[in-house]
């Protein structure tokens, strides 16, 4: 374990790297600046992250989505459910598309490329990438490259799109903060995320909170909003966090082929999935950034906090990340084999 002071200067940096973008005006500066400093502390090997640094940041901010579900929201959503369905699988096969370019820069195996290439989270695809028999440490550092180049591009780029301008059907009135109901729903987040881990639910650390203000907050119960310097301090958490793992194995870790096709290939994806998102966006008449952001092959946490963080219909956006998650636990392993076959076939003429 490190000792007190590396947690604290690891701390310190981080907060005050956050501090100085989100005063300058960047875009989720709060976690890019933490993620930046923690990474360059990273790559020295110098930095400290607390292991619940993460869960605890996620909780907050589980809590923080959740309550914006009050029931006309989630009625919004629910409408829009099937232009989500149609966005999670534009995303898979999206990443189907560009596994031949990381397997070609990366000269990898087929099985490995098409996990790397997948825009389903790091843990997810490393652990169906585990099932299946492909490279854990290449499509861990596949994942972790892409996660991180699309925190830094996607913030300052959605919020030059979006103007500052909110969409009234997903915006929620929310109640005033109040001190005994904030610590009981923390309470109660922390529980359900226990809970939830216990379980095996994916991400449980985030998804738990956010089911548990979801019903609140539809049921018109909520005891107390979650002031925004709580969902400040979450994203400066999680961009310690991240930025520690993408400086450890993002920047440092693994062969340079594998570094530069996981590269090239979430660039080809986020150009790809931009134009899907904005032909989405307008072929359902939903706000189009919003979609943009739901479609981002970036993990849901993120992508969620960019999307609070620009008030940009923070529920539609949680809506497409929560079900592509969940059709890349169903779907990418069956859809392996499909691909398998095919490729199996090809080979033998």
């Amino acid at each position: 374990m490190p000792p007190f002071p590396a947690y604290l200067r690891t701390l310190l940096l981080c907060a005050a790297a956050g501090g100085a973008l989100q005063a300058a005006g960047v875009p989720l500066g709060w976690m890019i600046g933490a993620l930046l400093a923690s990474g360059w502390l990273a790559a020295r090997r110098a930095a400290a992250v607390p292991r619940l640094a993460r869960p605890g940041g996620l909780v907050v901010l589980g809590l923080g989505l959740g309550q914006t579900f009050t029931a006309p929201v989630l009625g919004a959503v629910a409408g829009a459910l099937p232009a989500i369905l149609a966005g999670g699988l534009v995303s898979i096969l999206a990443g189907v598309a560009v596994a031949p370019l990381y397997r070609r820069i990366a000269r990898s195996d087929a099985r490995t490329a098409f996990f790397a290439a997948i825009p389903g989270g790091i843990m997810t695809m490393a652990v169906l990438a585990g099932r299946a028999g492909a490279s854990v440490p290449a499509v861990t550092l596949a994942q972790s490259l892409r996660m991180g180049l699309v925190v830094l591009v996607y913030p300052p780029l959605i919020a030059l799109a979006a103007g500052g301008a909110a969409d009234a059907a997903f915006t929620a009135a929310l109640p005033p903060v109040a001190p005994g109901g904030l610590l009981l729903l923390l309470a109660g987040g922390a529980v359900v995320a226990l809970v939830g881990e216990r379980v095996g639910i994916a991400n449980a650390a985030m998804l738990a909170p956010c089911l548990l203000a979801m019903a609140l907050s539809a049921g018109g119960v909520l005891p107390s909003a979650v002031p925004r310097w709580m969902v400040d301090a979450a994203q400066v958490a999680m961009g310690m966090s991240l930025g520690e793992r993408f400086g450890r194995e993002g920047l440092g870790g693994g062969p340079r082929r594998q570094a530069l096709a996981a590269i090239a290939s979430a660039g080809v994806l986020v150009l790809l999935l931009v134009v899907s998102g904005l032909v989405l966006g307008r072929l359902v008449d939903l706000p189009q950034v919003a979609v943009v952001l739901g479609l981002a092959p970036g993990g849901m946490p993120e992508m969620a906090v960019t999307a609070k963080a620009l008030d940009l219909a923070v529920p539609l956006v949680l809506g497409f990340h929560l079900v592509r998650t969940i059709l890349c636990n169903v779907l990418v392993s069956p859809l392996w084999l499909l691909v398998k076959v095919i490729l199996t076939r090809e080979n033998s003429r």
